[in-house]
């Protein structure tokens, strides 16, 4: 695995590239698209992009967690959370890039 991450930089350094728009411009861009994305989310909406994968948020319940160095419990407070599932083309895009490693 390569093992390098992929910023808002980088987005923005790609939407550059291959849009045309300016420098300020395609940093405006990604940070409007993953603002939309963190409303609907906020929101509890799900969103769906084609082809790359589903963000929802899901309730989690209150429940008694343990340390595990002391074995003590503690309570954890309900809360929500995101979660992503990557789409079946994502996960065959994903598994074909491993074939043939040795990593």
């Amino acid at each position: 695995m390569s093992g390098k991450t992929l910023t808002r930089v980088d987005l923005t350094e790609a939407v550059f590239r291959e849009v045309g728009l300016s420098r300020n411009e395609s940093a405006q861009l990604v940070e409007s698209v993953l603002q939309h994305i963190s409303d609907a989310l906020v929101e509890g909406d799900t969103v769906k992009i084609s082809s790359f994968g589903t963000f929802t948020v899901r309730d989690k319940s209150a429940r008694v967690g343990r340390n595990p160095k002391t074995g003590e419990e503690v309570p954890i407070e309900p809360r929500r959370v995101v979660t992503f599932r990557p789409s079946q083309l994502m996960k065959e895009r994903v598994a074909a890039g491993n074939r043939g490693r040795t990593d």
